[in-house]
């Protein structure tokens, strides 16, 4: 699955690789948590398009989102069939930049990593949307992220892990006009054993109010900079409970 991810690449970098024309200005975010804004990238009019999303799908057809367990993940072995999802696979699927994602290990306590691509390249991973109105009018557009099976190297650490799509493929996954869903659905794969590198990281990032480079450093790291501070020091103010826009 994924539950928590990373933007920190420059605007224009993200803009370059996904070719959209808006120009959205925002700072790096090391700890992007559901139910925040989240960036994504979609077909309007032929054209790429940059969107700010709430991260959590409602479907059309919910009448009261609170009846509904939120959606950050959509399965992507059922994408074609499940309700939630299925129109949306076959009209409405869109690209999350990233540049990686949180998974915990099981244990007691369970205990974090990251991963991203050993080049330190941003990720695309592929998403589904939805605008749900609401009985006022309202309109929330909403996204989830499309999950598979772990590549062999993450499957210790979970069973899960989000569809990575290439930059040669983005089309394929956007253009829901041309491309049908089952032939999108192709997509829905492991990422190469190759691309992508992992290591474990604080357990700081299991607070959704922590948002620093420090998130992403190794936990040995970590430590050892913990070890070397002087006793005397004084400590970092807490960020407030209640951080929890994107930008």
């Amino acid at each position: 699955m994924c539950g928590r991810y990373v933007i920190t690449s420059p605007p224009d970098a993200i803009r370059a690789l996904f070719g959209y024309d808006e120009r959205p200005n925002f700072p790096p975010r090391y700890n992007v948590a559901p139910t925040q804004p989240i960036p994504t990238v979609r077909l309007a009019d032929g054209k790429r398009t940059f969107v700010l999303m709430r991260w959590g799908f409602i479907p059309a057809w919910v009448d009261d989102p609170k009846t509904l367990s939120l959606l950050i993940n959509a399965r992507g072995e059922s994408v074609l069939d499940k309700p939630a999802f299925r129109n949306a696979m076959r009209r409405r699927r869109c690209l999350l930049p990233a540049d990686g994602f949180y998974d915990w290990r099981a244990g007691e306590p369970k205990r974090p990593y990251f991963v991203r691509a050993k080049s330190g390249a941003p990720l695309a991973f592929a998403g589904l949307w939805e605008t749900w109105t609401g009985p006022n009018g309202e309109e929330v557009d909403t996204a989830a992220i499309v999950t598979t099976r772990s590549t062999r190297a993450l499957a210790a650490i979970h069973e899960r892990m989000p569809v990575i799509v290439a930059p040669e493929a983005f089309d394929l996954w956007l253009d829901c006009a041309a491309v049908e869903a089952e032939a999108a659905a192709a997509l829905i794969a492991p990422a190469p054993e190759a691309l992508l590198e992992h290591y474990e990281v604080s357990p700081a990032v299991n607070r959704v109010a922590n948002d620093s480079a420090e998130l992403i450093a190794p936990a040995s790291a970590v430590a050892g900079m913990a070890s070397s501070t002087p006793e005397s020091a004084p400590a970092k103010p807490k960020q407030p409970d209640d951080q929890l826009s994107l930008f």
